[in-house]
């Protein structure tokens, strides 16, 4: 009879004999990296406005500056998707429902309902209504698990929507239906962003879903503008930022080059690191940093309520993450089953 083997070493939370794969990466390490992406990922994404809303105002259509803002962006990072399909062969017969999914709702979706709301309505309480993504999304989990979430949560929650209440100002706004539902559709679009970049890793990387996804966005963005469905104008206009006129090609670069390409980037990179919901709350930081920026580029200095509300974003934001590193750190603690 052979010796029976010894039994396997039990490795508990904070055992000091606990030791990581060469090369592999703690998981607090890629949190914290996520953590740093997803805001980063926002301030991208925040000098989209201002600097978009000149051209608007000296004559491009909303179309020609999402079909460049695309199209730029996603030849940039298309890079990616050749290093996919070159590791992957079928790459895009294997994953086209998800760069489909990606390019129409979280690329293109977002962006046309948003700014078709904003049209409509104040684009106060467009914005108001978009940024609810987060919330949605907490309540969204509540009804697919059945499981109620943790007083963290919806304390977290409440009281990033107050401050996004105080920060984007909604005082005197008039209700309209069809904008309503516009600013709704958006949101779900956000939603879905937060949700297909969680399923961005080793099988579909998260800078091939990017590029993926925005050059999709950009085709059917062209299709529209073939058919005459969105006008196309894109006048050769000089605008003004930061009280220094500017040829048009500046601020779209800019936009395309820098705001959608690191933004769409850092985001996908981020969400999977540190969970869709975290990575929802992070991104109402975007709110902050297009005020800031609103106020450098474009001289609107954001009112004192306005400083308020941002302070309990930020509170929301730290109560959320206290849960999932709670949730983490109880998962951690959990004791192991004896290992045959």
């Amino acid at each position: 009879m052979t010796a029976s083997p010894a039994p396997l070493p039990m490795i508990t939370a904070g055992a000091a004999s606990a030791e990581l794969p060469f090369g592999a990466t703690s998981p607090a390490r890629l949190r914290t990296s996520g953590l740093v992406m997803g805001i980063a990922s926002a301030l991208a994404f925040s000098s989209s406005g201002p600097f978009v809303k000149p051209l608007l105002e000296a004559g491009w259509s909303l179309g020609a500056a999402l079909l460049v803002r695309m199209g730029v962006a996603g030849l940039i990072l298309a890079p990616a998707i050749v290093l996919a399909m070159k590791r992957q062969r079928g790459f895009l017969r294997r994953h086209w429902r998800l760069i489909t999914g990606f390019g129409l709702m979280p690329v293109l979706g977002c962006q046309l309902f948003f700014f078709s709301a904003m049209q409509r309505m104040p684009v106060a309480v467009a914005l108001l209504i978009q940024y609810l993504a987060p919330v949605m999304l907490v309540a969204y989990v509540w009804v697919r698990t059945r499981r109620a979430p943790s007083a963290l949560v919806l304390w977290g929650s409440a009281v990033a929507v107050v401050g996004l209440v105080l920060v984007v100002d909604i005082s005197g706004a008039s209700f309209d239906l069809l904008g309503t539902l516009l600013a709704l559709a958006a949101a779900v679009c956000v939603c879905a962003y937060f949700v297909l970049s969680e399923r961005a890793g080793d099988d579909m990387p998260p800078l091939a879903l990017a590029a993926s996804g925005l050059l999709a966005g950009a085709i059917v963005m062209g299709v529209l503008c073939l058919a005459g469905i969105m006008p196309v104008a894109a006048p050769p206009v000089s605008v003004v930022l930061a009280g220094v006129e500017v040829p048009w090609f500046v601020p779209m670069l800019w936009v395309a080059a820098v705001a959608t390409t690191v933004g769409y980037a850092l985001g996908v990179m981020a969400v999977p690191r540190i969970g869709s919901r975290v990575a929802s709350f992070v991104g109402l930081s975007e709110v902050l940093f297009a005020l800031g920026f609103a106020w450098v580029f474009l001289g609107e200095v954001p009112a004192p309520v306005q400083f308020a509300g941002g302070a309990l974003i930020l509170v929301g934001v730290v109560l959320v993450r206290a849960d999932a590193s709670s949730t983490r750190s109880t998962r951690s603690l959990t004791p192991a089953a004896p290992a045959p």
